[in-house]
């Protein structure tokens, strides 16, 4: 039932539309129907004027049909388009002028649906006073896999053999694996990314990510194709988030319909003239402002970042002199992050204020490991493992895939290449790591070994043996209590492991350190204990 309906706007529209439905162009196909809201049977039959026509359920609120210039229904016929896992919301609308306004309404969360007229685009934002029972804040967009079939390959999971690991990651008969935890695009990367069939596109915008969690590295699902095509905004989960979730506002984002080629990003700003909850304009947001990085390594990308219990935000410093801009940030205080590459070099805490801006003289790094003499590295210190061994395989498929080489465990001599020290390590799978070196006479001294892990599972963490000296194990770094290695992802925490090891523990010549995993719990192969690698180092 709808909670309101719709003024007079609705029904003028409606009518044009009627006028038009009989009439034909030149060409000999009828125009578009008109801009307008028609309620009947139980469903809103949205039409944008310019070719888009699409059905909402006013029965809990799901979209059941999409159609765009006549042709084929491009919406799933076995589940609806939904917010969370459709919540069975209260639905109203509403038409003022040349926009239509569709209102879904529980308890606890608000979920928009905007069309303007003589546009293909639905335009939406949620806002949310706790997170779904489902566990997850996600737009799914569930279409025909008939139509829709040009679909990232990493989450295709359609002809799998069957589940490999718990029933969300699929191995297919050569050996390769698929899952909608592979391919996803990292936070600050997201911007707009569609499917694609004959003569239709559907591109999620993923606008403004400011009350989603998990930083700028964070990678979430976006694609899955199986039975469905399905598109997501994924804007809070349990998928090794490593913040908790933030409630408020989220968006704006959009869904936008094209013949096939990528669309600009729109404008979506005008979307808080119509009192959404939770939004803010920008003459209540303030800007960062800073005036230099010094210290930056010229190998590297940095990003500023900023982050309290109700934002998040980013941008990129300046390659050249450090200098940066946030706009458009919620008033509060934030604690800045200084990222060289992913690993925060630099924080310290600024306030931001309505209508203001903070400016920042020159800030200086100081927590950037590379800048310590050592006696031999491997890997960057950067807070990936990429230039490891399958290090950037992570996020497009399962460690098992049959295009990784193999994981080991490994024998490494330092000079090698660096690709060919493992990205990760596991108890179950390819544990020790070794390591081998040479010391002169000069060098048999006090030393302390680094080492730093970007993410872990089951509580691992490394500890080291060198010659006959074994560290003493230290406790477990804080992470996501997830899957994390498995499921497309590195990134946890940025912990570093400083181990203090006596001159007694060398000897002249060739010395050996072995590395294994550490944990209270256990479990088998690539679900056994294990952590990622960032680099590692002695001093």
């Amino acid at each position: 039932m709808l909670a309101s309906a719709c003024g007079g706007g609705s029904q003028d529209s409606a009518n044009a539309g009627n006028s038009l439905a009989g009439k034909i162009s030149a060409g000999g196909s009828p125009p578009p129907a008109a801009f307008g809201v028609t309620d009947s049977g139980g469903f809103l039959t949205v039409t944008s004027g310019a070719g888009l026509v699409f059905k909402v359920d006013e029965n809990g609120g799901n979209i059941t049909s999409i159609k765009y210039n006549d042709g084929p229904e491009l919406q799933s016929q076995t589940k609806g388009s939904h917010i969370a896992s459709g919540l069975g919301a209260t639905v109203s609308y509403s038409v003022s002028g040349s926009v239509a306004k569709i209102t879904l309404t529980t308890s606890t969360l608000i979920h928009y649906l905007l069309v303007r007229a003589n546009e293909n685009n639905i335009y939406m934002g949620t806002y949310v006073t706790a997170e779904p029972s489902v566990g997850e804040l996600r737009w799914i967009t569930r279409l025909n896999s008939t139509v829709l079939t040009n679909v990232p390959t990493e989450s295709r999971i359609a002809d799998n053999t069957g589940a490999i690991e718990s029933t969300d990651i699929f191995g297919l008969a050569n050996g390769e694996t698929r899952s909608k935890y592979y391919g996803n695009q990292r936070a600050i990367d997201l911007s707009i990314r569609g499917v694609t069939g004959s003569n239709i596109g559907i591109f999620m915008v993923y606008g403004n990510r400011e009350s989603s969690s998990g930083g700028p590295f964070y990678r979430d699902i976006q694609n899955q194709t199986g039975g469905d095509t399905e598109v997501y905004n994924y804007m809070n989960s349990g998928h090794n988030q490593t913040e908790a979730d933030r409630m408020g506002f989220h968006g704006p984002y959009a869904v936008m319909f094209t013949t096939g080629a990528t669309p600009a990003i729109p404008d979506m700003s005008w979307m808080g003239s119509y009192n959404l909850s939770g939004w803010i304009d920008a003459s209540g947001r303030g800007k960062v402002v800073g005036n230099g990085l010094a210290g930056m390594d010229g190998n590297y990308a940095y990003t500023v970042g900023f982050a309290n219990a109700t934002a998040q935000y980013w941008t990129a410093a300046s390659t050249t002199n450090g200098n940066f801009v946030r706009s458009g940030m919620k008033p509060g205080t934030y604690t800045m992050s200084v990222y060289k590459g992913e690993l925060a070099v630099y924080t310290e805490t600024v306030a931001v204020s309505a209508g203001g801006t903070t400016t920042l003289n020159t800030r200086t790094i100081q927590g950037d490991p590379s800048a310590d003499t050592a006696v031999w590295r491997i890997g960057d210190w950067d807070g990936t493992p990429r230039e490891l061994k399958n290090g950037q395989t992570f996020n497009v498929r399962h460690p098992s895939d049959v295009r990784n080489a193999s994981w080991g465990p490994v024998t490494y001599n330092i000079g090698a290449a660096t690709n060919s020290f493992p990205a990760a390590q596991w108890k179950d799978l390819n544990s020790p790591t070794t390591v081998t070196f040479n010391l002169s006479a000069a060098q048999v001294a006090n030393h302390t070994v680094r080492i730093g892990i970007t993410g872990a599972y089951a509580g691992g963490r490394p500890n080291i043996k060198i010659n006959a000296w074994t560290a003493t194990a230290q406790g477990a770094s804080t992470q996501p209590n997830s899957r994390s290695l498995t499921t497309g992802s590195y990134r946890g925490n940025n912990t570093m492991y400083s181990f203090s090891v006596p001159a007694s523990a060398f000897v002249t010549g060739t010395n050996t350190m072995t590395i294994s995993v550490v944990s209270g719990s256990s479990g088998t192969t690539y679900l056994s204990p294990a952590f990622a690698f960032d680099a590692l180092d002695m001093l």
